[in-house]
């Protein structure tokens, strides 16, 4: 029960992602912001992306020795 409430939030904002943001429309609009924004959005999008699924799988880089 514990590692299911600790999986919930993180899949609850993968949800709502998924839900409210299409990602056709979604670069749609970075992209009219200009080509520099956008570059930097995306950026920024895959890092938390990577961010989030270290997180998810553990990747808290402590170790037990």
């Amino acid at each position: 029960m514990k590692t299911l409430l600790r999986f919930f939030p993180s899949a609850f904002v993968a949800l709502f992602l998924t839900f409210f943001l299409t990602s056709c429309e979604a670069i749609g609009d970075i992209f009219k912001a200009g080509a520099w924004t956008g570059a930097l959005m995306v950026i920024l999008g895959i890092g938390i992306v990577v961010w989030l699924v270290s997180k998810l799988f553990g990747g808290g880089g402590s170790s037990n020795s």
